[in-house]
């Protein structure tokens, strides 16, 4: 279906591709899914996860977790000045491309951790300069914490404000090292997929995001006072929104609602609904991934990137 620039689709095929590609899983606002029982065949044990720098709080590494490596990148730690301090952030980007687009990543609630470095491996292997900030680096290194109920109260107190700040201040970072920053995307994983939405309400520079099962409707707080429903009318980039049929936290009922909203404002949006696929359908280290909807939504998300002028 298509509307004033409004499209929702619901994805009935899967892609043929030589390539495998896999994302990530991520945890909703207030609480985890169920965490599926599997095989200790297929899943990393604890203490080979954390050496690899995964995190353990959303539950058993896949053993097939995808490992992307940095043949052709540059790529590795680096350190952007935010207000309170050097915020740690991780970087890939072509070695032989001048000024390539900057593309940030947006984590979910787990951290820097292994899994979100590699996808931005992969993002620099399709000429992006490709930046994920820490920017809960401020409430210490999450990726060691192993329960949800330690974890969640740290990140829900993280002030949209200043999250836009120290993404602000990555964006300037990247341009610094050489990143055209007038191509500049977003993307992002669950709570990160929140992030799309809300920094393409503050960034007028921003060329396009692509939300990952970002929550929509999350209720309201001191540090995050409105969502992104509350605030789509305030949209100034195009957001390709891709989303699971399965996902009982983020329903299609509220992803129609989206797009009812954003297609009264007159705003550019795509959404993608994938049958059978739960929240954290296109997480490869978590027992939520589903191979053939993540790899559509991987080449969906290039060729929106690509059709707003981030990606080549």
């Amino acid at each position: 279906m298509k509307h004033s620039g409004i499209t929702i689709a619901v994805a009935t095929t899967a892609m043929q591709g030589s390539e495998r590609m896999g994302f990530e899983t991520s945890m909703q606002e207030n609480e985890l899914q169920a965490r599926v029982a599997v095989s200790r065949r297929d899943c990393l044990t604890s203490a080979a996860a954390a050496a690899m720098g995964y995190t353990l709080a959303a539950g058993p590494v896949r053993a097939q977790a995808i490992k992307t490596g940095t043949d052709g990148l540059s790529a590795g730690a680096a350190k952007v000045k935010v207000s309170g301090g050097q915020m740690p952030a991780y970087y890939a980007k072509p070695q032989s491309v001048e000024k390539p687009p900057v593309i940030l990543v947006a984590m979910e609630v787990f951290g820097l951790h292994e899994y979100i470095k590699d996808v931005t491996r992969r993002l620099g292997k399709l000429g992006a300069f490709a930046v994920a900030p820490d920017y809960y680096f401020r409430l210490g290194d999450l990726t060691k914490i192993t329960e949800p109920s330690q974890l969640m109260p740290l990140v829900n107190s993280k002030p949209d404000r200043e999250l836009f700040s120290d993404l602000d201040a990555t964006v300037v970072w990247a341009k610094s090292q050489g990143g055209d920053t007038d191509r500049l995307g977003i993307i992002g994983f669950c709570r990160g997929g929140r992030t799309v939405w809300l920094y393409a309400t503050h960034n007028a520079g921003l060329k396009a995001g692509v939300a990952f099962y970002g929550p929509l409707m999350d209720p309201p707080s001191i540090a995050m006072p409105k969502n992104a429903f509350d605030l789509a009318t305030e949209i100034k980039a195009p957001v390709l929104g891709l989303y699971g049929a399965e996902d009982t936290s983020i329903t299609p009922d509220q992803v129609e609602a989206m797009k009812e909203r954003l297609e009264s404002a007159g705003k550019t949006a795509k959404f993608k609904i994938y049958p059978g696929a739960p929240h954290g359908f296109f997480a490869d280290y978590r027992q939520s991934y589903r191979a053939e909807a993540a790899q559509d939504a991987w080449m969906t998300m290039q060729a929106w990137f690509k059709k707003y002028n981030v990606l080549d």
